[in-house]
């Protein structure tokens, strides 16, 4: 069986180490089965498609909306290689899902529009699946509305001419697309439970989401959240593609 692969762009190591963990979880693949490889560490090497089921892309640091007067180097090498990479996907459509960062270079690189528009607070959000959502395969088990997981400074405002919203929300109008048939995006993070995001808002105090000095509220509203939906993405990505 062929191995996934996960792109991760976090610089803490805890952090990269939780995503990866949070990854392996939800889609219940051993760890010889879910590659990594952290694009902010050095370049991308070269990648065979073929040689993977799929891919992920994780959330990180980097917003495509940024000031590219203000994009550091690592950056822009970035958003190069990823963006090269999602032009093969695309056009040989093959298995991808991108989460939070994920559906903003996707976006952008598709023709949508992302911008500051429908950021979202680090909290727990109702989304809701569009009529294509409710047929489409990767969403099969989950319901037509469910709490996720949410925390993100852009957003897709503008859909890519080539895509099909998925699911929605009444903050955030673009929750989940979909290019083609097999090439995915959130903006919600499938990866997280509980435990998860209050591990990740531990070590994002500093990263302007909130003030560091809330960081005990913000846990506080966490907590009592029921997101048990978004994971079975993950669970049915694998199913599908490996």
């Amino acid at each position: 069986m062929l191995p996934f692969l996960l792109l991760s762009t976090r610089p803490e190591d805890e952090a990269a180490d939780e995503e990866y963990a949070s990854f392996l979880r939800f889609t219940a693949l051993p760890a010889e089965r879910l590659h990594r490889i952290r694009l902010e560490a050095g370049p991308l090497p070269p990648l065979d498609l073929d040689a993977y089921a799929g891919v992920f892309l994780g959330g990180g640091p980097f917003n495509s909306s940024d000031d590219p007067a203000e994009k550091s180097a690592v950056q822009v090498r970035v958003e190069r290689e990823v963006g090269a990479l999602l032009d093969e996907v695309v056009a040989r459509d093959r298995p991808f899902f991108g989460a939070c960062y994920g559906i903003g270079t996707l976006g952008t690189r598709r023709g949508g529009v992302v911008d500051r528009t429908y950021g979202e607070p680090v909290s727990a959000v109702e989304v809701a699946l569009t009529p294509e959502g409710r047929d489409d395969p990767l969403l099969a088990g989950v319901p037509d509305r469910f709490q996720a997981f949410v925390g993100h400074k852009e957003a897709c405002r503008v859909l890519p001419p080539d895509a099909v919203l998925l699911a929605s929300s009444a903050g955030c109008p673009v929750q989940m697309f979909k290019v083609r048939q097999n090439v995915y995006a959130t903006q919600f993070h499938p990866e997280l439970d509980v435990p998860g995001i209050v591990q990740r808002v531990r070590i994002y105090q500093h990263a302007g989401y909130f003030p560091p000095a809330e960081l005990e509220a913000v846990i506080g509203r966490l907590t009592p959240a029921v997101v048990t939906h978004p994971g079975r993405l993950l669970a049915n990505f694998v199913a599908r593609y490996g």
